[in-house]
C-alpha cells in the first residue's frame, strides 16, 4: 500500500511591481519638481533609485551604508549621484509586501505629495505585484539588538512572539501641545490601513531655522502638519513666508495647535508617522524583519544607526540556517522513513525544518547514545566524519526523492564527493544542522549539491557532493 508523504510548504517568495507608476511632484527639501517612474524589477534587485537627469544615469541602490545625511529626511549618494528623501516611497514599498523596483527620477529628490506614504500606496495597490521565484531574503531575529545615541534615542529589536514584524514608537518633544505619544504596528499588514495616510510633522518655531539651513523648500500646510506651541503675531508669520518664498502663506495669528486647516487622521497621528519613517528607514537594510522593533524618541540618524547594527547582523549570519524546536517541523522522522530506506542505527536525520527550490535543511540531535560512540574515541566521545557526510548526504537524497512520485521506489546512490572540510568536532549534546543547496539544476537523476553543516552559528563540516536517484526494480514482493 503507498505511504503519504506530506507536501512541503514553500519559503515566502519574492514579490515585485505586476507594472509601473508615474507620480510628479514638488521636492520638500530642494522645492524642485521631480518626476518619478516606479518600476518592476527582478528577483534580488531591491530597491534601486536611477537618475535619469544625470550624464550615465547612475544608479543609487537603498542601501543604509549609502547614507550621506540625516537632517529632517534621508538622504542617499553613490559615485556623487544623491537621492534625497527616501523614507516615505521605501515605506510604501516594503509596507506592502514589494522587494524590488527600480525608480527612475529626473531629479534628486522623491516627491513630497502630501507628507505621507498613502499616494506611493495607491498607485501599488493598482499596479498590483507579482511573486518572484527567488526566495525574500528575511533576519529572523533570535536575540535582543539595542541601540542608544546618548541623546536620548533608544531603539531595541527582540525576537517576535510570531513570525512577524513589529514596531511600537514612544516620542516625547516636552511639547504642550503633543505631549507623549505611543504607536504600534502589530503586524505589517497594518502598514497601510493605519500607518500609511499619516503626514510628516514640524513646529513653527523649527520653521525659520529650517529655513536658514536651506531645508524645506517645498514644504506648505499641504504636505506637512504644523505645529505652534504659542501665539504668533502677523509679523512673525510674515517673516516665516517671505523665508519660505510664499508671500500668501495663510496662518490665522494667535492660533495655539495644529494650523492646519485639516484635522488630524488619528490624535497620535504624529508619532504614527515617526512609525513610518522608522519603516521607510529600515528598508534601506535590503531584507525583511521577523522581530519587535521599539524605539524611544527615534529619528532618522538613530533609524539608519539601528539599520545598520541590523544588516551587520544579517551578514554575519548570511546563509546561517536557524532552528526553533518549538515549531513544527516540515517532516519528522516517520515522514523522512517514508522517503529514506536507511534504518537504525544508519538514519542520521531526525527532521527537516525547511525546503524550497534550491535547497533544504535537516536536524540531527547527537546524543551519548549513539551506537558509533561505542568504539570512535570512547574516552573524548566525537562524532565521525564520515558519518557527517553522510547525514548531508541523507539530507540530500530527500531533497532529490520528495520532488519524484512513488518516493519509497527510488534510491539515491553517491558519485563524488569533493573539497570535504572538517571545521569543528561535533560531540555529544550537539544540534547540527545540515544546509543542503543545489549547486546546478537535477539533469538525468542527476543531483549536484554543496553542503554544509552548522552547530549554532559555526560551521563545522562542509561538502560538494554529486549523487544519482535511481528507480528500484520493482519485484511482486515488495521490501521494506
Amino acid at each position: 500500500m503507498e505511504q503519504e508523504v506530506k507536501p512541503i510548504p514553500a519559503a515566502p517568495r519574492q514579490r515585485t511591481l505586476a507594472g509601473s507608476f508615474v507620480v510628479e511632484g514638488i521636492g520638500l527639501h530642494t522645492g524642485q519638481n521631480t518626476r518619478m517612474t516606479v518600476k518592476p524589477a527582478e528577483a534580488n534587485h531591491g530597491y534601486v533609485f536611477k537618475r535619469m537627469d544625470l550624464e550615465g544615469t547612475p544608479l543609487v541602490p537603498a542601501d543604509c551604508d549609502l547614507v550621506v545625511e540625516t537632517r529632517r529626511g534621508t538622504t542617499l549618494e553613490k559615485g556623487g549621484a544623491r537621492v534625497h528623501t527616501t523614507e516615505h516611497l521605501l515605506a510604501a514599498l516594503y509596507g506592502c509586501g514589494v522587494d524590488n523596483a527600480l525608480i527612475e527620477m529626473d531629479g534628486a529628490e522623491v516627491p513630497i505629495l502630501d507628507g505621507s506614504s498613502w499616494p506611493f500606496v495607491a498607485h501599488i495597490e493598482e499596479v498590483g505585484a507579482v511573486e518572484l521565484e527567488q526566495d525574500r531574503h528575511i533576519l529572523r531575529l533570535t536575540e535582543s539588538i539595542t541601540f542608544h545615541d546618548g541623546k536620548g534615542v533608544e531603539m531595541l529589536a527582540v525576537p517576535p512572539v510570531k513570525n512577524e514584524f513589529r514596531v511600537t514608537v514612544m516620542v516625547d518633544y516636552h511639547s504642550p501641545i503633543l505631549g507623549t505619544q505611543h504607536a504600534s504596528m502589530y503586524h505589517l499588514g497594518q502598514f497601510v490601513p493605519d500607518i500609511s495616510r499619516c503626514r510628516t510633522f514640524v513646529f513653527l518655531k523649527e520653521v525659520k531655522s529650517l529655513l536658514e539651513q536651506g531645508l524645506i523648500k517645498g514644504g506648505d500646510l499641504d504636505n506637512a502638519i504644523v505645529l505652534a506651541e504659542r501665539e504668533y503675531s502677523q509679523e512673525e508669520l510674515d517673516e516665516i513666508a517671505t523665508l519660505s518664498g510664499k508671500s500668501g502663506l495663510k496662518v490665522e495669528p494667535g492660533k495655539i495647535g495644529v494650523l492646519n486647516n485639516t484635522k488630524l487622521q488619528f490624535e497620535n497621528e504624529p508619532a504614527r508617522h515617526k512609525l513610518l519613517d522608522i519603516v521607510g528607514d529600515l528598508a534601506l537594510t535590503g531584507f525583511f524583519i521577523e522581530g519587535h522593533i521599539l524605539a524611544g524618541r527615534p529619528g532618522h540618524a538613530g533609524n539608519v544607526a539601528f539599520a545598520r547594527l541590523l544588516k551587520r547582523k544579517w551578514n554575519a549570519e548570511a546563509g546561517v540556517p536557524r532552528y526553533n524546536p518549538k515549531e513544527a517541523p516540515l517532516l519528522d522522522i516517520q515522514d523522512i522513513e517514508k522517503l529514506l530506506p536507511h534504518r537504525y542505527p544508519f538514519l542520521l536525520v531526525d527532521k527537516i525544518i525547511a525546503r524550497n527550490d534550491q535547497g533544504i535543511v535537516g536536524v540531527k540531535n547527537v546524543t551519548m547514545n549513539e551506537p558509533f560512540f561505542q568504539g570512535h574515541f570512547p574516552g573524548n566521545p566525537v562524532m565521525p566524519g564520515v558519518l557527517q557526510i553522510e547525514a548531508m548526504a541523507q539530507v540530500g537524497g530527500i531533497f532529490a526523492l520528495s520532488g519524484v512520485e512513488d518516493p519509497e521506489n527510488w534510491s539515491t546512490y553517491f558519485m563524488k564527493i569533493d573539497n570535504v572540510r572538517f571545521k569543528q568536532k561535533v560531540v555529544p549534546g550537539d544540534t547540527v544542522l545540515f544546509q543542503l543547496q543545489l549547486a546546478s539544476p537535477i539533469r538525468r537523476g542527476l543531483v549536484h549539491m554543496t553542503g554544509r553543516a552548522f552547530v549554532g552559528d559555526k560551521l563545522v563540516s562542509e561538502a560538494e557532493m554529486l549523487a544519482q536517484i535511481v528507480r528500484d526494480r520493482i519485484t511482486s514482493s515488495s521490501s521494506a
